[in-house]
């Protein structure tokens, strides 16, 4: 399994789609245990109008592990077949640890303070 984070200085970053980049974590689901880290640069523009949902979907991401997010970009992701979780904050690694260990549930927030007309 392969998870994402939208990171700012290798923290999540509040807004998914103006992130630096997406940490991809390939995770052992047996272990529960983090096997490799990788990098993808984030595209410009809006994470519900740029490509992000695709490239992740086509690497196997099948969860975004996100802080705020808008209606748009969530349905873009899961079109994609990629889970999202928001509400979370902190460094990436740490984050991705505490939802192997059962600790993340997604808040259910929904960013509504820079919609971009993402309506998908």
């Amino acid at each position: 399994m392969k998870i994402a984070l939208p990171t700012r200085q290798n923290l999540i970053d509040e807004h998914f789609g103006h992130c630096e980049y997406y940490t991809i974590f390939t995770i052992d689901d047996s272990n529960k245990e983090i096997l490799a880290e990788e990098v993808v640069a984030s595209p410009a523009g809006c994470g519900c109008k740029s490509n992000i949902a695709g490239v992740l979907a086509s690497m196997g991401v099948n969860l975004m592990i996100a802080g705020n997010m808008g209606d748009g970009a969530v349905n873009v992701l899961r079109r994609s077949g990629i889970d999202v979780l928001r509400g979370c904050s902190g460094d990436v690694k740490e984050v991705a640890l505490s939802w192997l260990a059962g600790s993340v549930t997604d808040s259910g927030d929904v960013c509504h303070e820079h919609e971009h007309g993402c309506s998908h």
